[in-house]
């Protein structure tokens, strides 16, 4: 059987160059105790995958050997990388591992039940020779005395995919990363809730003096379909804040439609007594997979969503 660490075909290597190229020029380069690079990325039906360098049309999974290759060394140019959509099967994801290599490690939580779950994890995957677990780990539960703020029925039931906290130290510094994945629902409306539960949530904790660190930052999949007001009753009115740069219109998220805004990274900046990121940020954008991976196969966007994604990856670098 072929294995992701077997030397790939040639078409597949210089397709990987390519990618290589692209992601040189358009992603900055880890420096020493200089700078931290954290992504988030929404990895479509990241699960089980086909054990051949390209997948037939009859094939299932789609997900094949060059696949992983490219998600791969996406993956390695960032310190850190939230990862949403995990399945239950993690074969794509330890293939993945594989590739990135002994420096590489993960976190990730039990499967979601139920149909609303989807079957799905969250995960972390993080470069240990630039970052290290600093002890905390936890999912966020809303408390029931917060529910006349939220909903009048945002306590029926918790979140479907619980936001993952976990702490990591980066060059002696300590942060909290907080990965979500909204449930889509019937509407934008109907997201408000989770939204707002979360928002509320993520405020106390970083405005506690007690808490384990206020350096606090959320990302992942917040399922916006469009800039607006969505995020300014939420998320921007506990004082959460997106930078300019990842609000640029250009900086889409969807392969498919410029004007969906899934994915977000967010902290706090308060400019009076509130909490407020000590990490300078210094820039960040999406990374653009679609003209360079697997290009030689001359695929479908809808195609390529399965073998890939139908997400870009979201990324801010920070001075620390």
């Amino acid at each position: 059987m072929i294995s992701i660490t077997d030397i790939p075909p040639i078409a597949v290597q210089e397709n990987l160059n390519l990618l290589i190229a692209d992601l040189n020029s358009k992603i900055p380069s880890k420096q020493l105790d200089r700078n931290l690079l954290i992504a988030t990325w929404n990895i479509r039906a990241f699960g089980n995958l086909t054990r051949k360098w390209d997948s037939d049309d009859d094939d299932s999974p789609k997900r094949d050997l060059h696949s992983v290759l490219c998600i791969a060394e996406i993956i390695s140019r960032f310190d850190i990388i939230a990862v949403q959509e995990v399945k239950d099967n993690i074969r794509a994801l330890r293939d993945t591992l594989k590739v990135l290599g002994e420096n590489w490690s993960f976190l990730l939580t039990d499967v979601n039940k139920g149909k609303v779950g989807n079957g799905e994890r969250m995960a972390y995957l993080f470069d240990t020779r630039r970052v290290r677990l600093s002890g905390l780990a936890g999912e966020l539960v809303v408390p029931e005395e917060w529910e006349e703020n939220i909903g009048d029925h945002a306590l029926s039931k918790q979140f479907v995919r619980s936001p993952y906290a976990v702490s990591f130290q980066s060059n002696k510094h300590t942060f909290i990363l907080v990965t979500l994945h909204i449930l889509y629902g019937t509407s934008p409306e109907s997201r408000i809730e989770e939204l707002r539960g979360i928002a509320k949530w993520l405020s106390s904790w970083a405005g506690n003096i007690n808490a384990y660190h206020q350096d606090l930052i959320a990302l992942g999949d917040f399922n916006i379909d469009e800039r607006g007001d969505l995020l300014e009753r939420t998320f921007l009115s506990e004082g959460l804040y997106i930078p300019p740069q990842l609000q640029n219109e250009r900086v889409t998220r969807s392969i498919f439609n410029a004007t969906k805004y899934y994915d977000q990274i967010a902290w706090f900046n308060s400019q009076t007594n509130g909490p407020k990121l000590s990490m300078e940020f210094l820039s960040g954008g999406n990374y653009d997979f679609v003209p360079f991976a697997l290009q030689n196969r001359q695929l479908t966007k809808n195609s390529l969503s399965w073998l890939i994604s139908d997400h870009y990856p979201l990324w801010a670098e920070f001075k620390i």
